[in-house]
């Protein structure tokens, strides 16, 4: 290779890399943007925790309430079948006023039951609209990081100004999960 040779090829490498340079803050975007999916997806994460965890209670609510509701309905039946009897005995009216005063604390303990029941389900829909925002917060972080990727490739800026646009989006989106609480 001759000394002029040598320059050029010098000289292109010294452009490639000023050129390089300048992709340095894209880098630096890629990185930070990465954190952030890395961040969000966590807050995700715990909040479909979270999401499940108050399924399970509204579901275990709702079984108590069923069971209470069978036990009712059985006293019920027993009641009715004390009462169809002839020839009541003092023993018999006992045990119906007994049946009476469960039958009215099982309706009594439903009531709560129910209002604990739908007051669960109602924080578990709270819980489900903050997990997707995280999700859909997610999402517009790992738009913008493909999209910033293509800057590296094709060394046009517009990629990474999209890819701002889109983290920005991101980062709105799983801020307003944060504010939900």
């Amino acid at each position: 290779m001759s000394v002029g040779e040598e320059m050029n090829e010098l000289k292109e490498r010294a452009e490639a890399a000023a050129e390089r340079k300048g992709l340095a803050p894209v880098s630096l975007t890629m990185a930070v943007v990465a954190v952030l999916v890395a961040t969000i997806s966590l807050l995700g994460h715990r909040a479909h925790t979270e999401e499940i965890l108050l399924q399970n209670k509204a579901t275990d609510q709702w079984a108590y309430y069923q069971a209470k509701n069978l036990r009712r309905n059985n006293l019920e039946a027993l009641h009715d079948v004390l009462g169809a009897l002839e020839g009541k005995n003092e023993k018999a009216e006992q045990v119906q006023k007994r049946f009476e005063g469960d039958i009215e604390k099982y309706r009594d303990e439903q009531k709560d039951i129910q209002k604990e029941a739908h007051d669960l389900e109602e924080e578990l829909h709270h819980e489900t609209q903050h997990a997707n925002r995280f999700d859909l917060g997610e999402v517009f972080l790992e738009i913008a990081l493909v999209v910033t990727s293509i800057t590296l490739l094709t060394g046009r800026r517009i990629y990474w100004m999209l890819g701002i646009a889109f983290a920005a989006a991101g980062i709105v989106v799983a801020g307003t999960g944060l504010f939900m609480r």
